[in-house]
């Protein structure tokens, strides 16, 4: 394939995982820059005007799992829908099938469990994270394609542009440092983070997330790259 006419993928990733737990998560939704980034994006907002006209949540507010589920989050214009665990629910696996569904886009995670805690667990998520990006490099190089990350956050973490950089600039396929962008401002990334929280709930499966316990089963795995998350 002529590099001029090579595919370029656009990787959307967040995090999820807490060092009390041991869990380290990465999740991603991924499209290429083409007609489906349109699509993908297009299907998403019509479904954020439907959550403004059903639950009074406006197509800029952003959707974060945590504060959305937890109830500490004021997504909506309603104070009633704010204050009700089911209509939460209910916008979180309504936004969850929208994704899962989509036919210009798909998702991934790859994760770990670890013992360690305090800086030991900085070191083990920044190893994780690494061989996350190689595993990407990876697959776009069996598909013969470049891509790009972009990820939530403000670029302080310098470790993630040392994972960049550690791959072999001879056959990599993962292009720059990644790209950050603040979830607020970005409907992919707040996508990547609604994905990311649902693979961590799955993997961890604590007592009072229950509910959302097989949601990446039934919202998400049929779109996963993977076939489901990927332990590394």
């Amino acid at each position: 394939m002529s590099p001029l006419t090579t595919p370029v993928r656009l990787l959307y990733i967040d995090d999820s995982g807490a060092e009390a737990t041991g869990f380290i998560v990465y999740s991603w939704i991924e499209t290429t820059l083409n007609d489906c980034w349109r699509g993908g994006l297009r299907g998403w907002l019509d479904l954020r005007k439907d959550l403004y006209v059903r639950y009074r949540i406006p197509p800029a507010a952003e959707l974060h799992a945590a504060p959305l589920l937890g109830g500490h989050g004021r997504p909506s214009l309603d104070s009633a829908v704010n204050s009700s665990k089911q209509a939460r629910n209910e916008v979180m696996e309504l936004a969850l099938a929208t994704i899962g569904s989509a036919t210009d886009f798909r998702v991934g995670t790859v994760y770990r469990e670890t013992t360690a805690r305090g800086a030991a667990y900085g070191r083990e998520r920044s190893v994780v994270y690494e061989a996350f990006i190689h595993h990407l490099d990876a697959r776009l190089e069996l598909a013969d394609e470049w891509g790009m990350a972009i990820m939530d956050g403000n670029g302080s973490d310098k470790g993630y542009d040392s994972a960049h950089r550690a791959l072999k600039l001879a056959t990599r396929r993962v292009i720059e440092d990644p790209l950050f962008q603040s979830s607020h401002r970005s409907q992919w990334v707040q996508m990547a983070d609604l994905v990311a929280w649902t693979a961590y709930q799955s993997l961890l499966r604590a007592p009072n997330k229950k509910f959302a316990w097989d949601w990446y089963d039934q919202h998400l795995r049929a779109a996963d790259v993977n076939g489901g998350p990927v332990l590394l």
